[in-house]
């Protein structure tokens, strides 16, 4: 069959969750044999979201093939199990660079640029997925003729914002030109007024309306709710919508985003895609496997409680992070009680207080120099009173500094990026990264692979996990991880971490970085220069958050 195309779109307020409906769309389509991509067009100037505060948009989410995206891109993968590229995330910043790059090479041959027809068609382009820059990047991750059945592009902000109106201005005319194999979903929020008594649907009509006046009807309404709606509000709302009774479905708080595929498939969300499709519905897939991790879920009745340690005090800074402790309690049948605890504040005096009643610690990923004594207090506390520790990134490197400056007796250790005149720079920049000075997508990013040392409590982790078929191993010792950092572990001082104590466990075979370490005398003591969030799914949750989770159970 042809591709067929869903947008989603958002109305009356941001932050409705249209990303978690983008993703239960892909996989309840997938639950039907379908193959599916979910991509994300965002309207701000960005290249990408690499450069932005974390409080300003959230945690920056890394592709395989190496780009940085919108952390909605994380939901479509841990939903979904698919691999995203570079081309499931697309901005205005990208959009305009590449026809501002065509007018300078002379592609248009004098003619003027406007946002339509120019910015529109390479929307459009994008959208369809058959641009220039798909055909010729990211071959490796993801082949350039995709033989896809659907494409669901998620829009983002809200209807009325002007960034936004030349990406509704490229679905209104893709609408018209893709007939049939076009749908078009419609996120909106229908509030509670306590002081009335009432759900009120006007701001769905006025979203709704004002869709209607750029030339879009929506095809399908996900109303997003705090209350049921009963079938008298969704009468309502399809009546005064120009919308099927049918296809008006509610987004109910749920106790876990993970219900919200059931949900959907409850209320026929992707049966009525597939009826406006044109396609036959056939029947309703048993998503089994889905099924068992929600019972998992509900099932969990012990608690573990995991102090994260980091500067941003924001969920969304850590979301990856957050849902891996979350799926790895799941499946080792513990609820994870994630405890922000902000680096700022720790100090050796309160180290102890603040860490009190933490089964497991996890030091985070980051960049500058704010709050890094707070963590290196707190890889200190972990080591010596032998509480799973688990550094990421930034927070591997703060474990390696802290070893450095309290067993190996260097106490003005440090990393090149925070001092770059420590005589033990411990922590020190990658040499392909000292002449650059462009900020944006210029670190080491993407996959890469690691070597794992045999017998270490990282290749048990991993082993484990292929052998229960929760993990697949590239062959039986390496693995493949997602990066993001300039500066890395100085191999000059190998030797010395080796000989006490601190092992270096994973190796990247073509750099000779150093990838892992770990202390195995130690209950659970490990720290990785990759990013491990970012390959953790529902379905798949991965082995050292697993490893990590099993520690902390025994350490409780």
């Amino acid at each position: 069959m042809n591709t067929k195309y869903i947008f989603v779109t958002g109305g009356v307020v941001s932050s409705l969750g249209k990303g978690i409906i983008s993703a239960s769309i892909g996989k309840l389509l997938q639950a039907r044999g379908y193959k599916v991509t979910i991509q994300k067009f965002d309207p701000y100037i960005n290249i990408d979201p690499g450069t932005l505060n974390p409080y300003e948009h959230g945690e920056c989410y890394v592709t395989e093939d190496g780009f940085e995206t919108d952390l909605d891109l994380g939901h479509y993968e841990r939903f979904t199990g698919i691999h995203t590229t570079r081309n499931n995330s697309i901005t205005t910043g990208r959009i305009y660079k590449t026809v501002i790059d065509r007018e300078r090479h002379g592609d248009y041959l004098g003619k003027t640029i406007q946002v339509v027809p120019h910015i529109t068609d390479e929307i459009k382009r994008r959208m369809l997925r058959q641009s220039e820059e798909l055909r010729v990047k990211s071959e490796e991750f993801a082949p350039a003729q995709e033989d896809l059945d659907f494409v669901i592009t998620e829009v983002g902000g809200t209807i009325g914002d002007i960034e936004s109106a030349p990406f509704m201005e490229a679905i209104r005319q893709l609408r018209w030109q893709l007939g049939r194999d076009a749908v078009c979903v419609h996120l909106t929020y229908v509030p509670y007024l306590k002081a009335a008594d009432e759900l009120k649907t006007k701001p769905t009509q006025h979203s709704v309306k004002e869709l209607q006046g750029m030339g879009i009807q929506p095809d399908i309404l996900v109303l997003r709710t705090e209350r049921h709606l009963s079938d008298s509000i969704r009468l309502k709302v399809a009546s005064f919508c120009n919308v099927d009774l049918e296809c008006v479905v509610q987004s109910e708080d749920m106790p876990s985003i993970y219900e919200v595929p059931v949900s959907m498939q409850k209320q026929g969300l992707d049966a009525a895609i597939m009826r406006k499709i044109g396609i036959p519905v056939g029947e309703t897939p048993a998503m089994k496997s889905w099924h068992d991790f929600l019972e998992k879920q509900r099932n969990a009745k012990h608690e573990v409680h995991i102090g994260l340690v980091g500067k941003y005090d924001l969920q969304d800074a850590y979301k990856s992070i957050r849902e891996s402790l979350n799926l790895a309690g799941i499946y080792n049948d513990v609820k994870a009680k994630i405890h922000f605890v902000n680096s700022e504040e720790i100090t050796t005096d309160n180290v102890a207080s603040k860490m009190e009643g933490m089964a497991g610690i996890v030091v985070c990923p980051g960049f500058g120099s704010r709050g890094i004594e707070g963590k290196i207090i707190a890889a200190e506390y972990g080591r010596t009173n032998d509480i799973p520790t688990f550094g990421i990134c930034l927070g591997m490197q703060m474990m390696v500094i802290e070893f450095a400056r309290n067993v190996l007796g260097y106490k003005d250790a440090n990393s090149a990026e925070m001092d770059d005149k420590t005589p033990h720079n411990v922590i020190d920049i990658m040499e392909e990264q000292k002449n650059i000075t462009q900020m944006g997508g210029t670190m080491r990013l993407g996959a890469y692979e690691c070597e794992l040392r045999e017998g270490s409590k990282v290749a048990q982790a991993y082993t484990a996990a292929a052998n229960s078929s929760l993990f697949t191993l590239h062959s039986s010792l390496t693995i493949s991880e997602r990066h993001r950092h300039r500066y890395e572990f100085n191999n000059a001082y190998k030797d010395e971490y080796e000989s006490n104590g601190m092992k270096c466990v994973g190796i990247n075979p073509a750099s000779n970085l150093v990838e892992i370490v770990e202390i195995p005398e130690k209950k659970w003591y490990i720290g990785t220069q990759f990013h491990p969030e970012y390959s953790s799914t529902v379905l798949h949750p991965h082995p050292l958050f697993m490893s990590f989770i099993k520690a902390c159970i025994w350490k409780s």
